[in-house]
């Protein structure tokens, strides 16, 4: 016997990086504050970094924080891409 799926009741629903998350204060002030796929979270810090010449000259893979982004990063003045990813998620509830 085939098993059916669940249909999901919430808009966008679905797990891992499909499901909605709803960014802090903190957060929205750089990706908005509405609930948005897990996915697009990361695309958007990452637009906020380019748009505002973030993204250290010598060592691509290092952020440097403008003020916004200080509060997210727990005011470190740089983190590495992978730490930013691990900082962004604390800001995010399922």
């Amino acid at each position: 016997m085939a098993t059916a799926k669940k249909a999901s009741g919430s808009k966008g629903g679905g797990k891992g990086l499909a499901a909605e998350v709803q960014p802090s204060a903190d957060l929205g002030a750089i990706i908005g504050n509405k609930p948005i796929p897990r996915s697009e979270v990361t695309k958007k810090v990452w637009d906020y970094i380019k748009a505002n010449g973030l993204q250290d000259q010598t060592n691509k893979r290092m952020i440097n924080a403008d003020d916004k982004l200080k509060v997210i990063f727990n005011g470190k003045k740089q983190v590495s891409m992978f730490e930013m990813t691990a900082l962004v998620n604390k800001h995010l509830k399922a």
